[in-house]
């Protein structure tokens, strides 16, 4: 049984993890507005991800005999000053979601919740995960510059995800 503190925790990071796919897929839209549909597209199947995420943890929460609760998911950005600033982005928020993930382990220890601390280790790696993927595009981004041929390049591997 989950404790109310723990059941809110789980909550915020649902809504967390589905305002994160509304993130991606704003970004995405933007990358279509700048022809960069290789980006897009990655971004897109990130925002599916983040939804995948979002539903982890509302299974998790009435399987543990807690209740899942729709809180309002807030608006995202949806201009970036270029393709760079978007994957910035992505990387910042990579991190901010590692943070909330260990914060909410620390729940769980605090609280001897050791089916919730079972359950966030799956995200733990995960996170291990997006921050790297996300830090190797924003080194390549920085890597090839403003050169246009390099970056239609970097986005047409993108577009191969």
């Amino acid at each position: 049984m989950l404790s109310k503190t723990v059941e809110s925790a789980l909550n915020r990071q649902m809504n967390r993890e589905l305002y994160s796919s509304y993130l991606y897929l704003s970004m995405s839209a933007y990358c279509e507005s700048v022809s960069m549909r290789g980006s897009a597209h990655w971004l897109r199947l990130q925002a599916e991800e983040e939804k995948v995420h979002g539903m982890k943890f509302y299974d998790y929460l009435i399987e543990a005999g807690g209740r899942a609760s729709m809180l309002p998911i807030e608006a995202p950005p949806s201009e970036w000053k270029s393709v760079g600033d978007v994957f910035d982005t992505v990387l910042s928020h990579e991190q901010k979601v590692t943070a909330m993930i260990n914060d909410l382990v620390n729940l769980s220890i605090a609280e001897k919740d050791h089916a919730t601390n079972n359950f966030l280790q799956w995200f733990v790696k995960e996170q291990v995960e997006e921050e790297s993927n996300a830090g190797d595009i924003v080194s390549q981004i920085r890597l090839v510059g403003d050169v246009p041929g390099h970056l239609f390049y970097l986005d047409h591997h993108l577009g191969k995800r």
